[in-house]
């Protein structure tokens, strides 16, 4: 069966330090390439290409990766260094994995489904967590795990890392009773308090109320 995995090609790359600006002015992406079984290769991709990966791509997913047209090896994209102002992409980095070794990976939360304590009471979802650590072979790592949130009906309800559907072949490492999300209720406004007013039988402004009501007294009588 074939793995119709995506594709990447990429060249060798001599030129380091200050000067990879040039190369990313020439449409040229810095990259470097290590792992099991790899010694550590900087290369150079198609900056236009890597883009459009990234895009139908996910965190984990595993990526064909091929240098001068050599036999491809798989890899994961393991990170990305972005011009922190412009976002553009300076720096790639790729980990060539073992097909027959288990990884150990975080893997993005996704929240599914519709919230009565939302929907009808007004509540906001808060995601408490983002992500769970797990381990897998490479091909057999999600992309993310989904988590419905019908059953968030009230206020009390939480939802757990045990809540969240983890395939058979994947082996969870993070901590079952980890809390994943939960509704909280929406703030009430208390109303802002009303200053009294001087009506009949009230102090005027700078009179104590003894000295007003021993007045009203004398007036009677």
């Amino acid at each position: 069966m074939s793995t119709a995995r995506p594709t990447l090609a990429a060249s060798p790359r001599e030129i380091l330090g200050k000067k990879v600006a040039g190369l990313r002015q020439a449409g040229r992406l810095p990259a470097v390439v290590y792992g099991h079984g790899v010694d550590s290769r900087s290369l150079s991709l198609d900056t236009h290409e890597f883009e459009l990966l990234t895009r139908h791509v996910g965190p984990n997913t595993l990526v064909d990766l091929t240098v001068e047209g050599k036999k491809a090896m798989p890899v994961l994209v393991h990170g990305v260094q972005r011009d922190p102002i412009h976002r553009r992409m300076l720096h790639v980095d790729l980990f060539a994995v073992r097909m027959t070794e288990e990884l150990t990976v975080e893997v993005p939360i996704v929240t599914t489904g519709s919230s009565l304590a939302i929907e009808q009471h007004g509540g906001t979802l808060l995601h408490l967590l983002e992500s769970v650590k797990v381990r897998a072979l490479p091909d057999h790592l999600p992309h993310s795990i989904e988590l419905s949130i019908d059953s968030l009906v009230d206020f009390e309800t939480t939802l757990h890392v045990r809540d969240l559907p983890i395939p058979g072949d994947v082996t969870l490492l993070t901590d079952a009773d980890e809390a994943v999300a939960r509704v909280q209720a929406p703030r009430i406004e208390e109303p802002e308090p009303v200053a009294p007013t001087v009506g009949e039988g009230a102090p005027e402004e700078g009179e104590p109320a003894e000295a007003a009501g021993a007045t009203e007294a004398a007036t009677e009588g």
